[in-house]
């Protein structure tokens, strides 16, 4: 009972600060400094979904975590980042975006330093929860601060470029630091490094960071509550199956409550006066597959980069640095790929080149899926990795363009959010599947051991054998959006849209 009031006179601490460095009347204008901090913040939370992977191996090790139930150090964050998302815009026009932005930031620092001194599973899932929760309520607010300290013109979609090039890149350059700060040290310094960074963004934002004007409105919380909870009930349901069976009595139940959960949410949304994700935006075909796509583009990545760590380090033998550096042939066509599509969208338009990055990620991941044991780097995971960053560099702007042809100024803001938890939700539901394919296939596999072969080998083999069905079905998830870029999406977008997403508007989140 104790810890109760200590808790409270906490936040109390932590909301008077918050309310001090909001509050600054007078503010100093320098744009290069604000728009360090804002890409700065999007950029440390989005290297927060990738960041951990290359650690992956040595927290299992050093925290006893199951193979299947790993999955949630990357789960935990991305379900509390998608699910809250909307919740976490809404907050910010009605609240103030540069408050709620700090305030993000605050619950996000403090989570990274408690899951740095975290000694049990338990205790990271649970702060890597809290950190998703910080960032849905800081990511929102980045694009509309820009939008307020930038004038619309060059400054502005200059800022959105430096903006947008760091959002793509950014979830795979996670991978290359993380293998540098777990060689450097240990695990934990992927969690402590956004303590210095998170602590410098909330002194300079108030000083250097305008304001926007609130919105007046009301929060859908029953919306956003019941989304996240029947997103995690699905994602818990097939982790489990893994683990326990399809006929295991909670995995049954965790089904039942996901889609009740995520039916009382649709509910919510076709009832509400301002919803957090207004089911109007998905009348549209062309926008509805584009989301539809980006679903399927971040259910196929995320589970690249969640089983390619394993297999470099456990299988391949990489140190973490080697195998964060081992990803850097698709960190860079990515990023330059990105840079280049804005010039190739207004001559041949969106559909053509989605079409050509989803051709490259089904090539990609199908390559991938035939590694094994006796695979090396060259040419086995290096060609396709240059295939999967092409492939999604060449995607994710053409997407964005059709997801915004055509919405209104009072619905920009929804449509973009949509898009982010899109690819949350995409990337949380398509690793859970994928784990409970490398479930299954793994215990087969140490059903019939190889004969006469070391333990280590037999190890190296059953880990094989689950990623590549794993990788697999990821084939069919890119198979899929690429299906439904040559079928459902047949109209182009206007020339108007075209160029305001390739200056970057939606791209909040990326790889």
């Amino acid at each position: 009972m104790a810890t109760i009031p200590t808790t409270t006179r906490s936040m109390r601490i932590l909301r008077t600060i918050v309310d001090r460095f909001a509050s600054r009347a007078e503010r100093r204008y320098h744009p290069g400094i604000a728009l360090a901090v804002i890409v700065t913040c999007q950029l440390m939370l989005v290297l927060d979904a990738t960041v951990v992977n290359i650690a992956l191996p040595q927290i299992q090790r050093d925290l006893h975590f199951s193979p299947t139930s790993l999955s949630w150090i990357f789960n935990a964050y991305m379900l509390t980042f998608g699910g809250l998302l909307l919740l976490g815009g809404r907050a910010g026009d009605i609240l103030g975006r540069r408050r709620v932005f700090i305030a993000g930031i605050l619950l996000f620092t403090v989570a990274s330093l408690l899951g740095g001194f975290a000694t049990s599973a338990a205790m990271l899932i649970v702060t890597r929860a809290a950190q998703g929760v910080g960032a849905a309520f800081a990511a929102p607010s980045t694009l509309a601060l820009i939008a307020t300290n930038f004038e619309e013109g060059p400054k502005r979609t200059g800022a959105l470029s430096i903006y947008s090039a760091v959002a793509s890149a950014g979830g795979s350059l996670g991978l290359v630091l993380g293998g540098l700060l777990t060689a450097w040290g240990s695990w934990r310094l992927v969690l402590f490094i956004n303590v210095p960074v998170g602590i410098a963004v909330m002194l300079l934002a108030p000083i250097f960071i305008r304001e926007p004007e609130r919105r007046p409105g009301r929060l859908d919380i029953a919306g956003a509550l019941t989304a996240t909870a029947g997103m995690a009930s699905l994602v818990f349901a097939f982790i489990r199956a893994s683990s326990s069976g399809w006929g295991n009595a909670l995995t049954i139940w965790a089904f039942v409550a996901a889609t009740a959960l995520l039916a009382l949410f649709l509910t919510i949304e076709a009832r509400t006066a301002q919803p957090i994700m207004p089911l109007r935006l998905f009348a549209n075909r062309n926008r509805a597959s584009a989301y539809l796509n980006i679903l399927l583009f971040f259910a196929t990545m995320f589970g690249v980069f969640f089983f390619l760590t394993q297999f470099l380090q456990d299988v391949l033998g990489f140190s973490p640095i080697i195998a964060g550096l081992a990803f850097l042939p698709m960190t860079v066509p990515m990023f330059a790929t990105v840079r280049t599509i804005p010039r190739l969208l207004p001559r041949f338009g969106a559909k053509p080149i989605m079409i050509v990055g989803a051709v490259l990620l089904a090539g990609g991941i199908l390559w991938l899926s035939r590694i094994s044991v006796a695979s090396a780097y060259f040419p086995d995971i290096l060609g396709p990795m240059v295939l999967l960053g092409t492939g999604v560099g060449c995607s994710i702007l053409p997407l964005n363009v059709v997801i915004l042809s055509g919405v209104g100024q009072d619905d920009a803001g929804a449509a973009s959010g949509i898009q982010q938890t899109m690819q949350q939700t995409g990337a949380s539901l398509g690793l859970a599947i994928l784990v409970t394919v490398f479930g299954a296939a793994s215990s087969s596999a140490a059903r019939h051991p190889l004969a006469h072969a070391s333990v280590q080998v037999q190890a190296h083999s059953i880990l094989a054998q689950g990623i590549v069905s794993a990788l697999t079905v990821g084939v069919i998830f890119a198979v899929s959006a690429l299906i439904v870029a040559v079928i459902a999406i047949n109209t182009h977008p206007t020339k108007a849209s075209n160029e305001e997403a390739s200056t970057g508007v939606g791209l909040d989140a990326g790889l």
